[in-house]
């Protein structure tokens, strides 16, 4: 983008806010923009609207990674103090760049107001998102996952591993549900409620909020 784009896009967003909210305040419009229409399995640590004026027109919610190994991998040292970025959306026909414009005010925001150092998000390639916003709020690509597969049960996806999480009350109903199907024959069957489906590889983005980790993982 150049100095003149620069401009046209900030007297585009000049109405622009961005603020940590409640994950109630959220929840109906992730629900509704984001692609997945779903929030299952995530577990909020920080949840961020984009308004314009007194409008919504994003949300965004950061949580801690769904495998604890995500977190000791990009962040050996300090796990806890790794989160991803697991919801990003907008309203239709914001104008271009808004994404990477509400990335870039949230890592402000944690970087001053957070003791967290490394940001991991996903780029869904089976939706077409090859993470060009995240290269836009100058994310570092890594590969990517090399597929896998996810649970879906009644038309949401949750991670192939949410059953393992007993711990929380999601997982404890999947498992639940799992116990009650008979003959547990619904795995590989799409005419069942629940059923593993097989997904594409996703891209790999990492955001380090303090950069002296980026440094020591690169020695």
């Amino acid at each position: 983008m150049n100095i003149i784009q620069w401009m046209r896009f900030l007297l585009k967003v000049r109405n622009f806010t961005v603020e940590p909210v409640p994950r109630s305040a959220i929840q109906s419009f992730v629900e509704k923009w984001h692609y997945s229409h779903s929030t299952n399995g995530v577990q909020h640590t920080q949840c961020f609207a984009l308004f314009d004026g007194m409008t919504m027109i994003g949300a965004m919610i950061y949580a801690l990674p769904s495998m604890k190994a995500t977190a000791a991998k990009y962040n050996p040292i300090n796990p806890l103090r790794c989160w991803e970025l697991r919801r990003l959306c907008c309203i239709d026909d914001t104008p271009t760049n808004t994404e990477s414009y509400f990335i870039g005010q949230t890592l402000r925001w944690l970087r001053q107001n957070t003791d967290i150092e490394v940001i991991v998000s996903y780029a869904d390639l089976e939706q077409g998102h090859e993470g060009v916003i995240y290269k836009a709020s100058n994310f570092i690509y890594l590969g990517n996952n090399g597929g896998g597969r996810v649970l879906m049960v009644d038309g949401k996806k949750f991670h192939a591993r949410s059953m393992n999480q007993v711990q929380k009350p999601y997982g404890r109903e999947l498992k639940r549900r799992w116990n009650n199907k008979e003959g547990h024959s619904f795995w590989d069957s799409e005419e069942k409620d629940m059923y593993y489906q097989d997904v594409k590889a996703k891209n790999i983005y990492v955001y380090y909020l303090n950069k002296k980790i980026n440094k020591k993982l690169m020695k």
